[in-house]
């Protein structure tokens, strides 16, 4: 037995994988599947518990938790002995991280995003000076207060809400939490990104209140807009036109289903200066409003809601995403652009790419690819952890 062997830590778990179920994790993906595990000791520990993790020679792996109940059984949270301090550590690199990458015109970010920062389940977005947080898994769930202490060091924000829901913490066995961590209560706040103002709805908003991951493809939009008729579909809180009508678009229409979302857009319009008919708001699903406008665009911008929820979505979602991009090139005026995206996990890279060829041919277009898009940087990804790159985008220009 090797010395690793020997060295365990009596005070913890630990899962020993079967052998030759190592190869992943030793490459850097955290996540360990529940047909790689040989056994646990003790037998019946709780979801969420810190463990140590073998390979079936009994070295030491490293150290993440543990959920029975889950596809997803282990979840790393360091590879070999992690520090004493690991949470606070965790957060203070990614705030410094953050701090060098997110410009100085911006005060809405992503702090934390899960296992791109060593800590899976946790997200945390900051807006101005408030923060959201949401804990997804069992393993999360238990770091909350170390996790809201360590935030309130290090930003001294106004308030810390917890908005953890969604079918993630469902699979692990937790009901929804939401609320005040710390400081006081707020439903709102105006927040900057690129220079370009919005509202937060802390009570009504997807996700955390915003979509951060697309901020530096709004700035894209925005270099790219001068003088452009644009399209925003599926535009949420009309971040996409907002950026265009800064870079100088002669007009931008925003549609999306939810009245609500059209509202935060009109006040997001008011709030950075442009007049009330500076954008064309429309109540309607965006892929019947491309089918049946005569109406042509020079900068057209899709980013539908994910379409594919778990992996058995996957083929139709991929139908579905050629549907829409053959709808997005119909409105797409000669020599436009194209910007497209895809949100779910399990409909990305390649994949994604077929379906947006195969709505090329469907709508009789040649278009070239200037860019692959996806989320800043400030929500990394392991390299070893291709499952956290979740969203995809191409920038297409009409050959034309």
């Amino acid at each position: 037995m090797s010395p690793a062997a020997a060295e365990r830590n009596v005070g913890m778990a630990h899962v020993y994988l079967r052998a030759g179920r190592d190869g992943p994790v030793r490459g850097g993906n955290p996540w360990i599947f529940s047909q790689a595990v040989g056994r646990v000791e003790p037998a019946g520990i709780e979801a969420g518990t810190q463990v140590e993790v073998r390979d079936a020679g009994g070295d030491l792996l490293g150290v993440g938790y543990y959920n029975p109940n889950t596809t997803i059984a282990v979840r790393m949270l360091a590879w070999g002995a992690p520090a004493a301090d690991l949470i606070a550590r965790r957060l203070a690199m990614a705030l410094e991280l953050r701090r060098a990458l997110v410009r100085d015109d911006t005060d809405s970010y992503r702090i934390v995003n899960g296992e791109g920062d060593g800590l899976p389940g946790v997200v945390a977005d900051r807006y101005r000076d408030v923060v959201v947080v949401q804990l997804l898994t069992a393993g999360a769930d238990r770091m909350r207060e170390a996790v809201t202490a360590s935030l309130g060091e290090l930003l001294s924000p106004r308030a810390i809400i917890e908005r953890s829901r969604g079918a993630v913490r469902k699979q692990e066995g937790l009901d929804d939490r939401e609320g005040i961590l710390a400081g006081e209560t707020i439903q709102e706040t105006i927040a900057t990104e690129n220079g370009i103002k919005f509202v937060v709805d802390f009570a009504h908003g997807q996700k955390t209140g915003a979509f951060l991951d697309q901020r530096e493809n709004r700035a894209r939009a925005r270099e790219l807009a001068r003088g452009a008729r644009m399209l925003d579909a599926y535009c949420y809180g009309g971040g996409f036109a907002l950026a265009a009508l800064a870079g100088g678009a002669s007009r931008a229409v925003a549609i999306d289903t939810s009245a609500r979302a059209l509202d935060w857009a009109r006040r997001n319009l008011e709030f950075n200066g442009h007049p009330r008919d500076g954008a064309e708001f429309v109540h309607a699903d965006a892929a019947e409003y491309m089918a049946k406008t005569d109406r042509r665009f020079d900068l057209v911008v899709l980013d539908p809601p994910p379409l594919a929820r778990s992996r058995g979505d996957a083929e139709r979602a991929g139908r579905l995403y050629a549907e829409l991009n053959a709808l997005a090139l119909k409105v797409l005026a000669p020599g436009g652009r194209l910007m497209t995206f895809s949100c779910s996990a399990h409909v990305r890279g390649e994949d994604f790419i077929r379906a947006v060829r195969i709505g090329q041919a469907r709508a009789g277009r040649t278009m070239r690819l200037l860019a692959h898009l996806g989320a800043g940087p400030d929500h990394p990804v392991l390299l070893g952890h291709v499952e956290g790159e979740y969203l995809t985008g191409l920038l297409l220009a009409d050959l034309n």
